[in-house]
């Protein structure tokens, strides 16, 4: 197998060539470390490697496959990269950040030692903009990092040194999280997979395990892929309250869409959005009309006044917790991230009270919605990518229109809104950029089985993502 189809080899198929012999951990990891340094000076996904623990675990998982251990993890030997945010004891995290630029983990965050539990790989950890703030990725620790398909554009954020690193083929899997968009604003920029779950599905550590927008969760090239990583992560904790019993396993349900009914709409009746994410959108619309299922347009009751809530709620709690740096810290912030730290000060818990009301007010109509619909339909952002470098004070425009640069040119922001609800982000197609566009597939509160099987449903559909040169980036290595 030549290096650049194994590196874009899906996780799953890489566990049945695992087991039956035809292909070694070892050889997989060496291919991908190979990657990762030959796409750091272009790309700058990846800020550390470590290569020869991983090396060691990948021999490890060899011996293991070649003696059929009765006790293979369901992530036996698969490189798994870590967003910059995660946790592992020992290891340097640094959030993106100068002031943790030496800050070694004291311990390992649920969702990582699951992953080390399940067999797999720590290998690489993936660059995110400073505390995860922004949906770019570039800070003042890290630099800049560029999406594959177009380096002049952004990965998205804040999980796009995830998304970058499995568009790019340095990594089976990739964890993200999802406070406004984190996996699935890279997931629609790179071209990737990624699964926003239902709020306590997936454990997190305090405090913002108690945030009802914040979502840790899966990143991969498929939905097969992305469902395996999911079913690792997910389950109660001990260390978290929120963490839901009892266990959801999800299954490989390839039943299709036949019968169901979807409800979509391109723009929320309110956004502005770019006229290729439009078609693209409409194209996988009729993906689905072609797989059996109704697919109604239909009318939300949205304005720009819940975006606002959303902002407020963002600045409530992650933008009161970095003003806690507004000190003689703050000379090392990214200016994103104290111009974001600044604006939280104004706002008030009368502000965030009202919020919630917001977020009342919608469910009040979109839960009642879904009760007719199996799936909702929409974009994920509302133009491709924004430049690799946009600052926040910059401005934007779609269709020749001012837009707020925060979350005003993304789509994702509502379903933390709506937390309760899975997302699956998926792609929809490409713009004439070469950045990729991409659709998320909404399920009714807690029903993460639907949206997985209407994932399936469609990329079997499309004929799925990377699976050959032509549908991967021209990446110089």
């Amino acid at each position: 197998m030549i290096e650049t189809d194994l590196a874009y080899l899906g996780a799953a198929e890489a566990l049945r060539l695992f087991r039956s012999r035809a292909l070694s951990p070892v050889e997989l990891l060496q291919t991908l470390l190979s990657r990762i340094a030959a796409s750091a000076e272009g790309l700058n996904a990846v800020c550390f490697t470590y290569a020869d623990e991983a090396m060691d675990q990948a021999r490890r998982a060899e011996l293991r496959y070649a003696a059929r251990s009765a006790d293979l993890g369901p992530l036996e030997g698969l490189p798994t990269a870590l967003k910059d945010e995660n946790m592992m004891a020992g290891k340097v995290t640094t959030y993106g950040s100068l002031l943790y630029a030496d800050h070694v983990a004291p311990d390992t965050a649920p969702v990582v030692q699951r992953l080390l539990d399940a067999g797999a790989i720590i290998h690489a950890r993936t660059t995110t903009p400073e505390f995860s703030c922004v949906p770019y990725c570039h800070s003042r620790q890290w630099g800049i990092t560029r999406n594959p398909w177009n380096p002049a554009f952004t990965p998205g954020g804040s999980s796009g040194g995830s998304g970058a690193a499995l568009a790019a083929g340095l990594t089976m899997l990739a964890t993200g999280s999802d406070i406004g968009g984190s996996i699935r604003i890279p997931a629609a920029a790179c071209g990737i997979v990624g699964f926003k779950p239902p709020y306590g599905r997936v454990p997190s550590t305090p405090p913002f395990n108690l945030d009802h927008y914040n979502h840790p969760g899966p990143m991969a090239r498929t939905v097969e892929d992305c469902l395996l990583m999911q079913n690792v992560l997910a389950g109660p904790h001990p260390q978290d309250i929120a963490s839901l019993k009892p266990r959801l396993e999800l299954t490989m349900d390839r039943g299709g869409v036949r019968g169901w009914k979807i409800a979509f709409s391109v723009d929320f009746g309110f956004m502005e959005v770019d006229p290729q994410v439009r078609a693209n959108t409409l194209r996988a619309v009729e993906v689905f009309r072609s797989l059996g299922a109704e697919v109604v347009e239909v009318a939300l009751p949205w304005s720009w006044d819940m975006y606002r809530a959303a902002a407020t709620h963002h600045a409530t709690l992650f933008g009161a917790w970095l003003a806690e740096y507004l000190d003689d810290r703050e000379a090392c912030l990214t200016s994103y991230a104290a111009d974001f730290a600044r604006r939280s000060l104004a706002v008030t818990t009368r502000d965030y009270l009202a919020s919630l009301n917001v977020e009342g007010r919608i469910y009040a109509h979109f839960g009642p919605m879904m009760e007719d619909y199996d799936l909702f339909l929409c974009p994920t952002l509302a133009i491709p990518a924004i430049a690799a470098d946009f600052e926040m004070r910059a401005p934007l425009q779609i269709n020749g229109k001012e837009i707020d640069p925060y979350l005003g040119w993304t789509m994702a922001w509502p379903f933390n809104m709506l937390g309760r609800c899975p997302v699956l982000a998926l792609p929809s197609g490409h713009a004439d950029s070469g950045v990729p566009t991409g659709i998320q597939l909404v399920g009714r509160s807690y029903d993460d089985p639907a949206v997985f099987r209407a994932g399936l449903a469609f990329e079997a559909a499309v004929g799925g993502w990377f699976a050959t040169p032509a549908t991967r980036p021209a990446l110089p290595f």
